[in-house]
């Protein structure tokens, strides 16, 4: 992960949290009783703040993680399949696409948080190998004692930064690239540029996806930028996000897709568009309208993504 970057899984309003579900707020303090344990939520000190799982009223086997307040994973224990958040269920959709049903593939995820879609894609895809790159140890250490992944999953967790830990993957090798970096609620600049993306096509695999989440609002510049970035190094791309994230209306996540092969893009748009909380898939000629002549992004110039306003939390 980036800096002192976690990931941060967010839906509906989302930058990491309008879409965070029913978990109840814990008390801060040491961890107590807890998943495994009890129905009660646990809280640590972790590098990014207070850690927290929330147990969520809806589902028996959900947790929802937060960080100082604000949710970014949700988990169901009982159900690795169910994507509680949009974008969650988004980068899920991308998962299921990126091969013929239950193929194994083998996935980089770039931010950690509670293991949510790496879980996800060991359920769907069995024997799957996967490297989560998660800069907070001690919050890998408290997802791990507390809603632990199937050992046999084959999941493996990095400790660094996200950048440092992409470095680490033999060329080649990814199938699928999923970025979900966030330092607080900002993505870091050196996860926002081209030589940063020379690095994702380098562990990719010829025809490799790489999937992002992302979030800005009014005016979009960042996600503009974004797109512009993705596009001069990959031939294809497609973009979901809110409807009233693409009118500028709201700040929210968007999700990117990119790859040097054709994608899915009329199957992707209808899951996209059939879902509980329904999103529009942008590409081709519109996606590069949508951009507006925005620039493509260089490590020399790169700046971290907006911060979300503190409505979006709430």
């Amino acid at each position: 992960m980036a800096g002192k970057g976690r990931s941060k899984d967010k839906g509906r309003g989302e930058a990491r949290g309008a879409d965070a579900g029913s978990g109840r707020r814990g008390r801060g303090g040491a961890p107590t009783a807890g998943p495994g344990g009890g129905s009660g939520p646990v809280s640590a000190q972790v590098d990014g703040g207070l850690a927290e799982l929330a147990p969520d009223r809806e589902s028996p086997g959900g947790w929802t993680l937060l960080i100082d307040g604000a949710p970014q994973s949700h988990v169901d224990l009982a159900d690795p399949g169910r994507l509680a958040f949009a974008y969650q269920r988004r980068i899920g959709h991308l998962i299921d696409l990126a091969a013929p049903a239950r193929r194994p593939l083998n996935v980089v995820h770039l931010g950690g948080g509670a293991f949510t879609l790496a879980r996800y894609t060991a359920a769907s895809r069995p024997r799957s190998r996967q490297q989560v790159v998660e800069v907070d140890a001690a919050l890998v250490a408290f997802v791990r004692e507390h809603l632990p992944p199937d050992p046999q999953a084959g999941i493996r967790v990095r400790a660094l930064d996200a950048r440092a830990g992409l470095a680490k993957v033999p060329d080649g090798w990814a199938d699928l690239v999923i970025a979900d970096v966030f330092s607080g609620a900002r993505t870091p600049a050196h996860l926002t540029s081209t030589e940063f993306l020379d690095e994702v096509r380098r562990t990719l695999a010829p025809g490799g996806w790489y999937t992002a989440n992302l979030a800005d609002g009014p005016p979009l510049a960042h996600l503009k930028g974004q797109i512009a970035t993705a596009a001069a190094r990959f031939a294809h791309l497609a973009l979901a996000a809110d409807p009233v994230v693409w009118r500028g209306k709201r700040f929210g996540n968007a999700v990117l897709a990119a790859s040097d092969r054709e994608l899915p893009v009329a199957e992707f748009t209808r899951r996209v568009a059939s879902d509980p909380h329904p999103g529009r898939v942008e590409h081709g000629r519109a996606l590069t309208d949508f951009a507006g002549g925005a620039a493509p992004v260089a490590d020399a110039s790169a700046v971290p993504s907006p911060q979300p306003p503190p409505s979006v939390f709430r």
